[in-house]
């Protein structure tokens, strides 16, 4: 989940449901509130610890904390020396994902294309948007941070590009690097707000309009797809805080056409090779989540 919420337009969220550990992340999540008052205020803190699921969230977390602390450098090189190896992985990784969450619908009707159709327009809007620049103050990075967590616990959005949106995704990987304690500190203060406030809605809507949801869902990462479509051509340009020149806006072309615009070589033999690695990555997941259940079921 760490590395798939580090790279823009792919989400957590996503790996969470694959590997089939998303409900149970949204159970612990909502029940932390209430579990913080009737348990840990009263000094229960194991039932506290048990009601929120505690060693599953505290493995998670670390698993995510570790994998970005590791791998925040190496995808950022790996995203501007192999783009489309990069995004060719990615791409197949979702393309993989919609057709597993896809499954998960448990009665299809009709009516499930309109939230299908609306998350589809929904995602892609959100591609088109611009990328803007604000100023990293304390609280741009609260805020960055309680955005960013809403859209990562949902499959299909991605945090890390809401974050590329609002200007703020290069403050927080600089803040990563650098290990900018303060900075740090008020990035998850308000991703511990944001996902405190929207996993109990999230769970909710869940419960009582699964097929829709997973149809909206399911629309939401389809509608991603030109976000990680390999080969882009660059509209505008702009000028970033350190003066680099960075794509604005991008529009999804065909290899050739790409190919023609930069002269270079579209690499398609080995960008296809890189989209199954990430399909057969998604079925192994599944495989993985699945085998866990099971065992997890014979335990109990």
């Amino acid at each position: 989940m760490g590395a798939a919420d580090i790279v823009p337009g792919v989400s957590g969220g996503t790996i969470a449901f694959i590997t089939g550990i998303y409900f149970r992340l949204l159970e612990a999540i909502s029940a932390a509130p209430v579990a913080f008052v009737r348990q840990f205020l009263k000094g229960d803190i194991r039932g506290f610890w048990q009601a929120i699921d505690g060693t599953f969230l505290v493995t998670l977390l670390a698993g995510v904390v570790a994998s970005v602390a590791s791998l925040a450098s190496l995808i950022t090189w790996l995203l501007d020396s192999h783009p489309i190896l990069i995004w060719s992985f990615f791409f197949g990784l979702i393309v993989a994902s919609v057709w597993h969450v896809g499954r998960q619908v448990r009665r299809f009707s009709p009516f499930l294309l309109l939230p299908l159709c609306a998350g589809i327009v929904f995602a892609w809007w959100v591609t088109t948007l611009p990328a803007s620049e604000v100023a990293p103050s304390q609280l741009a990075f609260f805020g960055a941070g309680a955005l960013a967590i809403c859209a990562m616990i949902l499959p299909g959005i991605s945090g890390s590009f809401l974050l590329v949106i609002i200007g703020m995704y290069s403050p927080v990987l600089a803040a990563i690097k650098s290990f900018e304690v303060a900075h740090l500190g008020l990035f998850l203060l308000g991703c511990l707000t944001g996902l405190l406030s929207v996993a109990r809605l999230i769970t909710l809507a869940f419960r009582h309009f699964h097929d829709t949801v997973l149809a909206l869902l399911t629309g939401f990462m389809i509608g991603a797809l030109s976000k990680v479509w390999p080969w882009q051509e660059t509209l505008s340009w702009r000028t970033n805080s350190k003066g680099q020149e960075v794509p604005l806006s991008q529009t999804p072309v065909t290899p050739d056409s790409w190919a023609a615009l930069t002269g270079q070589d579209p690499q398609v033999v080995v960008a296809v090779m890189m989209a199954l690695a990430g399909l057969v990555l998604v079925l192994v997941l599944e495989y993985a989540g699945r085998f866990s259940a099971q065992r997890q079921a014979k335990a109990g």
